[in-house]
């Protein structure tokens, strides 16, 4: 197999790390450094697992407006940014780049939709792409040329390809904003249709196809007849919210980890530990 492109959602693993890791590591500031140090920890041993050609970190808002727009209560639910995780989140973005690791921001879109933009523009290009996150919409971009790093779970990082994605939902990896938008989405705050769990919403899928085949048969029973006819418009909104808006983006180029820089960015940090393991 090629060298794969590894594309990391970094704001899921900085909340990761931030809750995972005590706070009692800090920096030169005497501030908490444990979400940095635990993101660069786990990006650093995947690429060195993988091989890969190059490390592409995405960041981006917690919700992007478009999809706001869509629907209010999306990601209303979710507490602030605490202080010593925001500031940060304010220095990943150099630390990474110090380690020869390509950043990318977007202030109108989320790390999602940059990051499938990175898995399609490797794949038309015959690469192969690794999308290490928790997020589990991130599975529409499953393809035999792509596959998720799924974070979070135990026994620790699961690879998932399209078989993986067909045994956890019943659907195929294109049909995932559409299941999203049936069963609905906690993390996210979108409720889902009315009355149809994980399962229906899989079947309904697999014998429709599409979310709006289905929607349209629900309209020939009629409003009053069918509860996904009443709920169309809202449905079509958490599907576009669920879906993807990966903008053009240009393949990266070949990079190795830049250690030595990493080290210094590190050390300047009151990060020494992984100073002296960057350095070794």
């Amino acid at each position: 197999m090629a060298a794969p492109l590894l594309l990391v959602d970094v704001p899921y693993l900085l909340y990761r790390a931030f809750f995972a890791l005590p706070d009692k590591i800090k920096g030169a500031d005497g501030r908490p450094v444990n979400a940095l140090l635990g993101s660069v920890n786990a990006i650093l041993a995947q690429a060195d697992e993988v091989g890969a050609r190059a490390v592409v970190c995405c960041f981006g808002p917690d919700a992007a407006p478009y999809r706001v727009e869509l629907f209010p209560a999306y990601h209303a639910h979710r507490p602030p940014m605490p202080d010593d995780l925001a500031h940060q989140w304010e220095r990943a973005p150099d630390l990474c780049a110090a380690l020869g690791w390509q950043v990318e921001h977007r202030d109108d879109l989320e790390a999602d939709d940059l990051l499938g933009a990175f898995a399609e523009a490797e794949q038309q290009a015959g690469g192969e792409a690794l999308i290490m996150t928790g997020d589990r919409d991130l599975f529409q971009c499953v393809t035999d040329s792509v596959r998720v790093v799924l974070l979070g779970g135990r026994g620790g990082p699961q690879t998932v390809g399209p078989a993986e994605v067909r045994k956890r939902y019943g659907v195929e990896p294109e049909q995932v904003p559409d299941f999203i938008a049936l069963r609905g989405d906690p993390s996210d705050g979108l409720p889902g249709a009315k009355g149809i769990g994980e399962k229906r919403a899989a079947d309904i899928l697999r014998r429709h196809g599409t979310l709006e085949a289905a929607l349209e048969t629900a309209a020939e029973d009629g409003p009053a007849a069918n509860s996904l006819a009443r709920q169309a418009d809202e449905l079509r909104a958490f599907r576009d919210i669920a879906t993807l808006r990966p903008p053009k983006v240009k393949r990266p180029r070949d990079a190795a980890t830049d250690r030595a820089g990493g080290a210094a960015a590190a050390r300047e940090l009151g990060m020494n530990g992984l100073a002296k393991r960057l350095d070794a």
